[in-house]
């Protein structure tokens, strides 16, 4: 059987790091070795080194593992005794606590390329020449277990990969995406920002409130169209709630808690135990099934601060939250039309091929084995009838029953995991949910957690990259700027502007004091879709010309040419479009 890509990778990964280690031990006496797996595009391992690593050590570092690598040494496994593992990592402390953490009945395997070794379960190539193309890309600190209460490690992050061209491709798309950095371009577009007063939690100026706007507006039109119920539930509740719902057992650790009149009280972090409460308080029949409740309340998750990243996991957040109430026989119906109407929403935002993960009962849960199975079942009996591409997560489910996680690749064929759909068997009996079924008998619902966005912050910060912050025209912020060549043509740019605005067109005549090859610049940064070019010509003829990100112009553009943008706006969803649209009236 031909050995995939996948696992020829894995391997040149997992020796780069055993190589690298080696390397840093060598110009770095003293250091002590943590750990170094490959990851799904390089290798890390981490160093508690008597030297603070800089990006000009990784240079040298680099140089080292090449004089390595020329040795053309083997790669070779051993299995051996606790005792004799032991000896051969005298002084090496986080060795050592590796070591006794393996457990009696498993074998201690050592693999070594000749002049070096590591306790490791193996999978690597033959020999150090098959290490051709390979770069370190960064340090940073890193706790022993990735436990703050540890010793703060440094970790190298490198990759490597089969070819040199591969390598060269890997590192354009690393080049790219530091372009398209959401924390950076957050900044230059003034969108958000970040204050240490309120740690991880983003301040969005007005260009970034408006589109978090107009991700609910968007949303709140699909509800619409898919019989969904906004309402709107309390941010703080008393701790007797998540006893009952479990968070407390579960989910404690990443709260926030507080008091009122000697009452503990919590801070909620999702919005499913408030929704039961709104169901129970009224009486519902099984014609009332499904209901759908969405819910786009503020959360608070007690995240580590070294778990942080920008917009895509922060303390304070909104989620195009929803949880459908319906029975038993309506579960497969509706988790199939909410993964129908997932697409078609990833669609509208240029995202294609979506993965699903169905992710399998973890250790610490809710309820029987028997509910599980039937639960677990479902799901794949979903994914299977619907022939969408699927893994099994095992594990890897909610507390309280099976998920499907969707990832999508971006722009720069990244992976993010978005959208969810939770099925919860166990609600019910905590909360004292019922309906009246149609034999007049008490039934308890199935409740459906899902959500599409996921996170709107994080949304929105996956979406900055995938659009490298230049926004479809639909979406845009600022989708015009108006740039009068001199202070002689501001009076008409003003009447333009108005006219614009009047037709639901969003933008401002730039009256700055800047140079006009500036004021084009300065559009150009704020990626603003069209740049509408006022002079002497364009006054005396009442026409414009009309500049694009892509740097072409439209000439002799009248007024009446905005109104198809007006008209159609929601059509508009890339600028090839948009200059269609702007020239002709359709696209």
């Amino acid at each position: 059987m031909e050995e995939t890509i996948e696992n020829i990778r894995y391997k040149i990964r997992h020796s780069t790091a055993h190589v690298m280690a080696e390397a840093v031990t060598n110009l770095f006496p003293g250091t002590k070795i943590g750990m170094g797996p490959p990851t799904e595009n390089g290798f890390y391992y981490d160093f508690d080194c008597p030297k603070s690593l800089s990006q000009e050590d990784l240079k040298i570092i680099e140089k080292e593992m090449k004089k390595i690598i020329k040795k053309k040494s083997k790669f070779s496994g051993m299995v051996v005794s606790r005792e004799e593992a032991k000896k051969r990592f005298i002084g090496q402390d986080y060795k050592l606590e590796i070591i006794n953490g393996i457990p009696d009945n498993e074998k201690i395997s050592i693999w070594s390329h000749e002049s070096w070794e590591d306790i490791c379960r193996g999978e690597h190539v033959d020999s150090t020449k098959n290490i051709t193309a390979f770069k370190l890309l960064d340090v940073a600190g890193a706790y022993w277990k990735g436990d703050e209460n540890n010793t703060m490690l440094q970790r190298v992050y490198g990759t490597a990969w089969e070819t040199k061209d591969a390598l060269k491709e890997y590192l354009k798309k690393l080049e790219l995406a530091a372009k398209r950095d959401h924390r950076k371009l957050g900044v230059s577009l003034d969108l958000f920002y970040f204050d240490q007063l309120a740690p991880s939690m983003p301040f969005f100026l007005p260009k970034g409130a408006f589109l978090l706007n107009k991700l609910i507006e968007y949303m709140r039109d699909k509800y619409q169209l898919h019989g969904y119920k906004e309402v709107i539930t309390p941010q703080i509740f008393s701790s007797k709630l998540w006893d009952m719902s479990g968070h407390s057992e579960h989910f404690k650790e990443n709260m926030f808690f507080t008091e009122s009149e000697n009452n503990s009280m919590g801070i909620k972090p999702m919005n499913c135990p408030s929704h039961y409460l709104l169901f129970r308080s009224q009486l519902h029949s099984y014609k009332d099934l499904p209901l759908r409740y969405a819910d786009f309340g503020r959360l608070h998750r007690n995240e580590r601060s070294g778990v942080s990243h920008g917009l895509t996991r922060v303390k304070s957040f909104s989620q195009d939250d929803s949880h459908i109430f319906c029975s038993f026989n309506q579960i497969e119906g509706e988790v199939s039309s909410f993964l129908k109407f997932l697409e078609e929403v990833y669609s509208d935002f240029g995202f294609k091929d979506p993965t699903y993960n169905l992710s399998l009962r973890p250790e610490n849960r809710s309820g029987t084995d028997e509910v599980w199975d039937k639960s677990e079942e479902i799901m794949k009996r979903i994914l299977e009838s619907s022939g969408m591409k699927y893994f099994i997560q095992e594990g890897e489910g909610a507390f309280y029953g099976p998920k499907i996680d969707i990832t999508i690749p971006d722009a720069l064929d990244r992976e993010w995991q978005l959208g969810t759909v939770q099925l919860d068997f166990f609600a019910a009996n905590k909360f004292g949910l019922t309906y009246v079924s149609d034999d007049g008998s008490k039934a308890d619902p199935v409740v459906i957690h899902r959500a599409i966005f996921g996170s709107l912050e994080r949304f929105l910060g996956v979406l900055i990259e995938h659009y490298g912050g230049q926004f479809p025209y639909w979406l845009s912020p600022e989708q015009f700027s108006i740039i009068p060549i001199s202070e002689n043509h501001f009076e008409y740019s003003y009447k333009i502007q108005e006219n614009l605005n009047e037709l639901n067109l969003r933008g401002v005549t730039d009256n700055s004091s800047d140079r006009f090859n500036n004021k084009i610049r300065k559009a150009q940064i704020n990626k603003i879709p069209l740049m509408i070019i006022i002079g002497d010509k364009e006054v005396e003829a009442n026409k414009f010309t009309v500049r694009l990100r892509d740097g072409s112009n439209i000439n002799e553009i009248e007024l009446k040419n905005f109104k198809f943008l007006s008209e159609y706006t929601e059509k508009i969803n890339d600028d090839k479009n948009l200059s269609k649209l702007l020239k002709y009236g359709k696209v």
